[in-house]
């Protein structure tokens, strides 16, 4: 009986494992995958200063470490805020990336300034166009869905 058992349990696991769907793997060429960064788009934009140009030494280290606590510990910034480059490159401190207001770039500038000092900040930070909730989109959809009906 347990024979049987066993048989019929190993039959019907094989008969499961053999009608599962075989993965798909599509034919992709390496032109077609690209990484999943924007180091390019760094290069291009930033002619050439990126943070993974930051040089290495210690004092470089900790002056970009001062700034970024000092930037987090700001609970009024925006998660955007909090997550701008800092890149500390002989003393001298480039900031970049969006925040999502004029207030926001003028505190992460003075909280580099107050590390480094005047004239040894580079603020290259954008203000980021405030993006649409989904409920003003959904309803700014049927709202225009509703005025083509009506011109039809």
């Amino acid at each position: 009986m347990k024979t049987i058992n066993l048989l019929l349990a190993a039959t019907l696991s094989a008969a499961v494992a053999l009608s599962a769907p075989l993965p798909l793997q599509a034919s992709q060429n390496k032109a077609d995958t690209a990484k999943a960064d924007n180091t390019k788009k760094n290069k291009e934009e930033n002619k050439g200063a990126t943070a993974d140009q930051q040089k290495e030494n210690k004092t470089d280290r900790e002056i970009t470490r001062e700034i970024r606590r000092t930037v987090v510990k700001d609970k009024s910034l925006s998660i955007t805020a909090h997550n701008v480059k800092i890149i500390t490159k002989d003393g001298h401190v480039t900031l970049k990336g969006p925040v999502k207001s004029e207030g926001e770039k003028k505190t992460v500038e003075k909280a580099a300034v107050a590390v480094v000092g005047k004239g040894r900040v580079s603020n290259e930070l954008e203000i980021a166009p405030p993006k649409e909730k989904k409920e003003k989109k959904v309803k700014k959809e049927k709202t225009d869905q509703k005025d083509q009906k009506e011109q039809k």
